[in-house]
């Protein structure tokens, strides 16, 4: 048993291990809001799970600092959803069974994500991912509209990527996709949108995971004289891609979402094997008072900029649009909650970047939350709109040339 696996965070602040039988925890709940913090902090996830965790940690010390959220302190329970729909599913059984959570946040690939939401909708709870898979947006996922996703679509990403191959004067583009919702939804976003622009994928390939070698689906790619290849990956299997096309010889350029193609790609293969790569990830909401709030956080709990863990500023961001639509609702029912977390993170109202200035400007009416990660605007399906950031990988650093907005 670990820290990750069963964390309690004190309802002032402090962190303790509070393993104990259910009625003992029951016991102590009252006069709390229990948070299930499920993040993958390890797997394929785990550059950022513990990040992401540690910031709904911090961010709900923020809000018991400021005396909760109506009246009540929150409370994190921890769980590791190892990246695995399997072991997530598993996870959140726990978080809502034995734990008694009345909120799930941090839920990082799309496969574990719709695993998961069947759950919280049947718990009538709310959850909040970061997973890109259209299909969470709408039902019978998002059938009771609890669901809210702070990172964009895949189909948003795939239209960043077919702006970025328009940017760069690409003409015959493949695809490369992991065979899972997030893998497949991102390629599928682009070749939609490359096609939407009367242009053609001349091929399109999807691997299966966990494979020590993606030789032949690379030769099937690079047989068809691509000038860049798009890809919908993770760390790992891109790792093993990336060497056996450098063997190749073959040039081309590569376009990569930027949880594969990151500084631990680069330290795997060596700086001389992805050089020129094209890393794109959504990015924060830099200039807002919020992401220096959320900054100094990180920065403490894990010695590293905020801004190499994009995930982590949604999850801080998650915790306080929460927090502040229990306040506005003065209640802790779902119903009253569901009903105000647009309201407090939408325009119009007074422009706030922090709980206790989001909690004492709700005495005089609304308010609109500016997050770490983005603006927060929620559409009908429960979807935020980030922005994208164009990295090239040159001499073993990312460098952000640009930025695309859909």
């Amino acid at each position: 048993m670990t820290t990750n696996r069963r964390q309690f965070i004190g309802t002032l602040g402090a962190a303790s291990a509070l393993i104990a039988a259910p009625s003992v925890l029951r016991a102590q709940s009252q006069g709390v809001f229990r948070i299930g913090a499920l993040c993958p902090v390890t797997g394929a996830g785990a550059p950022y799970g513990s990040g992401m965790q540690k910031m709904i940690i911090a961010a709900a010390e923020i809000v018991n600092a400021a005396g909760g959220a109506a009246g009540r302190k929150i409370e994190v329970v921890a769980e590791d959803t190892q990246t695995s729909p399997q072991a997530g599913v598993l996870a959140a059984k726990k978080l809502i069974d034995v734990n008694k959570i009345q909120a799930l946040l941090g839920t990082w690939s799309s496969g574990v994500s719709l695993a998961v939401l069947p759950l919280t909708n049947d718990a009538n709870i709310i959850m909040m991912n970061t997973s890109g898979a259209p299909a969470l947006s709408v039902p019978p996922a998002n059938a009771k509209g609890l669901a809210y996703r702070f990172q964009a679509t895949n189909d948003r990403f795939g239209r960043a990527f077919a702006e970025i191959c328009v940017k760069e004067g690409f003409k015959r583009p493949a695809t490369m996709a992991f065979n899972n919702a997030s893998g497949i939804g991102n390629t599928e976003g682009f070749r939609k949108a490359w096609e939407a622009k009367g242009n053609k994928v001349v091929e399109n390939v999807v691997y299966e995971p966990n494979q020590a070698s993606y030789r032949s689906e690379l030769q099937k790619v690079l047989a068809a004289n691509p000038d860049v290849i798009v890809t919908g990956s993770y760390l790992s299997d891109t790792t093993i891609i990336m060497r056996e096309w450098f063997q190749t010889g073959q040039p081309v350029k590569w376009i990569i979402p930027g949880w594969a193609a990151n500084p631990d790609l680069v330290k795997a293969t060596g700086p001389e094997v992805v050089e020129g790569v094209i890393s794109v990830d959504s990015v924060s909401n830099e200039t807002a008072p919020s992401f220096k709030a959320y900054e100094e956080a990180y920065q403490k709990a894990t010695g590293q900029s905020g801004q190499s863990n994009i995930f982590s500023a949604m999850t801080w961001d998650m915790v306080h649009a929460l927090a502040l639509a229990i306040e506005a609702a003065g209640s802790t029912e779902t119903a009253a909650i569901n009903a105000k977390i647009r309201e407090v993170c939408n325009p119009d109202g007074t422009k706030v970047y922090g709980y206790a200035e989001g909690k004492e400007a709700l005495k005089k009416g609304k308010i609109n939350y500016e997050g770490a990660s983005s603006v927060l605007d929620f559409d009908q399906y429960g979807d935020v709109s980030p922005s994208f950031g164009v990295f090239f990988i040159e001499g073993g650093k990312l460098n952000r040339r640009y930025v695309v907005n859909i």
